[in-house]
């Protein structure tokens, strides 16, 4: 039952994310054709950061297949938007609510598609009063509703979370990067080897509405000093989809309307050009999407499994995670009803206050000896090799000793070289 426990989410995530795959293909397909669906779809599915990033179980994967679910309805973005039915605008409406429910910065997107649907929409006061409000009361209705019943009282989360992470900038106290990084390292990362493709696909498309939507995107979360690769993640299919254009044109297999005669010598050219660009994505990304979903920063799920079992048999009691807040899966993987506790990072209300994990970073041996003089001593302590080298001979000193390792990272991030990540017990645990 424990495995099927930690699968389920990530096995409801992945078939998400395939419907996520189903509409990028549909989207494509209605603006410029089957060819360039399948090689959009070929973006898709072979771009690193898709796959080490959309089927994780983070509320920015979701919000990524509800925007390519929304934006496939979306009459706006349609080559003639008097062909498309007028229910279609409705479930654009429904998924792209739903998307704002559950990452109310998603309204970014939203904003900018609906400003484009009101310009070119033909009946704006239905759109607005019979259509975009109702839907968004509804929506927002339900998720009061829900929050009502989760916390016990009444709570507007999505004014909450306008309230910390732009009113307040409270996103920043997680750390902040220059206004350029998406453009300039964060953005280009993510698509990586697909970026020139991309930049020519919008050149030769020329669909500046949804090319326009990625340039909205990136410059207005570049206003936010706190920025992580995921807040962008629900632009990315759109930029592959880009992607999947160029790379159609260069099969020389595309056409608008016009069949173009060629020349074996040039079949045969053309031919040489896709095979060479398909093995040098294949070349560049694979690899890549497989470290980052395999190996790297593995250690915390492999010793959370390990942890999950030792619970299933009973050999603990208690665990301390001397660790960066939210370094592990927690309670997701271990599904025992167990004592456990990690280094707390809630912002302060008086800024310049470190919190529990800053304290810890910045000075572990004078944090631990501080701490463990009200603790109820854990029978098992969890933390990373570069803290263990100071806290060694601590942890010798309380009768805990070394019971298992597990390789973590080859290259540091944003700290130090975590290498590995350790478990302690007792000696008589």
């Amino acid at each position: 039952m424990s495995a099927m426990q930690i699968k389920a989410p990530r096995l409801l995530q992945s078939m998400l994310s395939a419907f996520g795959d189903l509409y990028l293909f549909k989207l494509s397909h209605v603006l410029y054709g089957g060819r360039v669906a399948q090689w959009a779809l070929f973006a898709q599915l072979s771009n690193w950061f898709i796959f080490y990033c959309i089927t994780r179980t983070l509320s920015n994967s979701l919000e990524t297949v509800l925007t390519v679910i929304s934006l496939y309805y979306w009459p706006c973005l349609r080559v003639n938007s008097t062909d498309v039915p007028p229910v279609s605008r409705t479930w654009a409406l429904v998924a792209a609510a739903i998307a704002c429910a559950i990452r109310p910065t998603s309204a970014i997107i939203w904003l900018y598609v609906g400003l484009v649907e009101l310009f070119v929409s033909r009946d704006r006061l239905k759109f607005v009063f019979l259509e975009v409000i109702p839907i968004g009361s509804i929506v927002l209705g339900l998720t009061f509703l829900l929050d009502r019943w989760m916390y016990g009282s009444w709570i507007l989360v999505p004014l909450n979370f306008l309230k910390f992470n732009f009113l307040s900038s409270g996103g920043d106290y997680y750390g902040t990067h220059p206004w350029h990084w998406y453009f300039t390292q964060g953005f280009t990362v993510m698509i990586f080897t697909f970026l020139p493709f991309m930049v020519v696909g919008i050149i030769q498309s020329k669909n500046w509405k949804l090319s326009g939507l990625i340039l909205w995107v990136l410059a207005l979360y570049s206003v936010l000093g706190h920025k992580e690769f995921r807040f962008v993640l629900p632009v990315l299919p759109i930029a592959l989809a880009f992607s999947g254009y160029s790379l159609a044109m260069l099969s020389r297999q595309y056409s608008s309307g016009k069949k173009i005669k060629k020349t074996t010598s040039k079949r045969t050219k053309s031919s040489w050009k896709i095979k060479a660009a398909v093995l040098f994505l294949l070349a560049t990304n694979l690899p890549m999407a497989i470290y980052m979903s395999m190996v790297h920063q593995r250690g915390t799920e492999d010793i959370m499994n390990y942890l999950a079992k030792e619970a299933r048999n009973g050999n603990f009691k208690s665990i301390l995670l001397l660790t960066p807040c939210h370094a592990t899966p927690y309670y997701s993987t271990l599904h025992q009803n167990i004592p456990m506790r990690f280094l707390d990072c809630s912002p302060s209300e008086v800024k310049g206050i470190p919190d529990e994990s800053d304290r810890f970073m910045m000075d572990p041996i004078g944090f631990i000896s501080e701490f463990a003089k009200n603790w109820s001593k854990p029978s098992h302590i969890i933390l990373f090799e570069s803290e263990e080298k100071h806290l060694k001979d601590f942890l010798l000193s309380q009768s805990f000793e070394e019971r298992k390792r597990f390789f973590h990272a080859h290259f540091k991030v944003d700290r130090d070289l975590q290498a590995s990540v350790v478990v302690y017990a007792l000696s008589e645990a």
